[in-house]
């Protein structure tokens, strides 16, 4: 899969870990940002990663601080379902049943080995396309298209 990676300055660190992590487990990795440790803005770098998803990645993977601030910047795009997840079953679970695109991290709530251990729940997961989740999908899509859910 092409996954599309980016941190802002306090994801940076983390970041580094998890590219070579991704292409390691055989996966095309797509850096999008930041590039430097120099401060950076949230919301550049959830646009970036957003649009690289859009544009044809497989998933994305976000980190922020918190994780927080890329979260909300990001499920501003429409298309983008993203989730901050710092436990296996969530990050699973958010594909499975929601068709997550994009996890989210937060490099000061875990640390490199969990954020792997995460990632890899998120990669290997797959959209489960059972009824129900197909119809709360649909209903989500309602939502972003600006119209009420039914």
């Amino acid at each position: 899969m092409k996954i599309a990676v980016g941190a802002d300055h306090a994801g940076f660190e983390m970041k580094s870990v998890l590219l070579a992590y991704i292409e390691a487990e055989g996966h095309q990795v797509h850096d999008v940002g930041a590039y430097t440790r120099e401060p950076s803005d949230y919301p550049d770098i959830a646009a970036a990663s957003a649009q690289a998803v859009l544009a044809g990645a497989d998933r994305g993977v976000l980190i922020c601080g918190s994780g927080v601030g890329v979260s909300i910047a990001a499920n501003k795009i429409h298309g983008i379902r993203a989730a901050v997840c710092h436990d296996c079953y969530s990050a699973r679970q958010g594909v499975e049943h929601d068709d997550m695109n994009i996890l989210v991290l937060g490099s000061r709530i875990i640390g490199p080995e969990l954020a792997k251990t995460l990632v890899s729940a998120f990669l290997s997961a797959h959209f489960s396309h059972e009824a129900r989740h197909v119809r709360r999908l649909a209903k989500i899509l309602q939502l972003e298209s600006g119209s009420p859910a039914s």
